[in-house]
This record gives structure tokens, sequence and C-alpha cells, in this order.
């Protein structure tokens, strides 16, 4: 079970000498799909800019699963969320369309930063509000088996 977050087609440009998409890609096209994610719950670019809120990742776990060429269509997932007050942890998967093959997954925990002071700061009422919604909304669509991260949230 998952949440879909966007699909995204290989271009030329992210392949490597092995013609297929470089690590460097996979970690970017999960970057940008995340992006969706932050809209969501009013701190994506925006924010940033306008209100000086950001997240920034502080822990990465990814893993490479299965070759993606140029041209494939890929699917990305959300399979886990949570929060505590300063933190957002999650998990998304990539998946190829065709094959429906596990391509690769990334786990991230990232902090809730206020630009001006470059501090980590506590999520406002409005954006946890958001994130819990969104959690009980989709719960039955997360799985919390394989996670690395796990105990890095302070709940």
């Amino acid at each position: 079970m998952s949440v879909h977050v966007s699909n995204q087609i290989i271009k030329s440009e992210w392949t490597d000498y092995n013609n297929h998409l470089n690590m460097a890609y996979y970690v970017l096209i999960f970057d940008v799909a995340w992006e969706v994610m932050l809209k969501k719950f009013n701190m994506g670019e925006q924010s940033a800019k306008i209100n000086g809120m950001s997240t920034m990742v502080v822990e990465t776990n990814t893993t490479y699963n299965n070759e993606i060429k140029e041209g494939d269509e890929v699917e990305i997932l959300l399979t886990f969320f949570d929060h505590d007050k300063k933190r957002l942890h999650f998990k998304m998967e990539m998946i190829e369309k065709k094959t429906k093959k596990l391509a690769s997954t990334i786990e991230m925990l990232s902090l809730h930063v206020d630009l001006n002071k470059r501090k980590v700061t506590e999520f406002n009422e409005e954006r946890t509000k958001l994130m819990d919604e969104f959690i009980k909304q989709n719960l039955n669509n997360f799985k919390s088996d394989n996670l690395v991260l796990t105990g890095k949230l302070k709940k």
C-alpha cells in the first residue's frame, strides 16, 4: 500500500555510460517528488521564499533495486510518513511503470528550519494539523517494515 506522488519519464541526459539512470538522478527524482508532498503541508518552495521556513534533509538511506533506462516511466509512491515537533520521517518507492518492478527506495529524515536564523524550529500549528490529517487519512496505506531510520523521531 502507498500514496501516489508523481510520475517521471527518464531523460537521456540523466543516463550514464552504462546506459541506465545515473545514481544521482534517482535522488533528484525523489527530491522533486517530495516537493509535491511539502506543498501539501505548506512547507515547499513558496514557504521558504515567503516565510523563511523550510526543511533540510539530514539523513538518507537509498536502495537501487532494478535498472531504469532512458524513456522508462517511473511512478513515485509515498510508503511511509511521520513527524514529531521538528522532524519529518518518510520513505518513497520508485516503480518502473511497464514492468511494475521496484527500481529504488529512499528513506529520509528532514528538519524544519527557520532560514532567517538558520536554526531548527518546531512546526507551527497549521502545518502540524495538515500533517496529522494526512497521516490519519493515509495510515492504512503506509508500511513501517524495513525502515532504517526508525527511532529518529522524538515523540
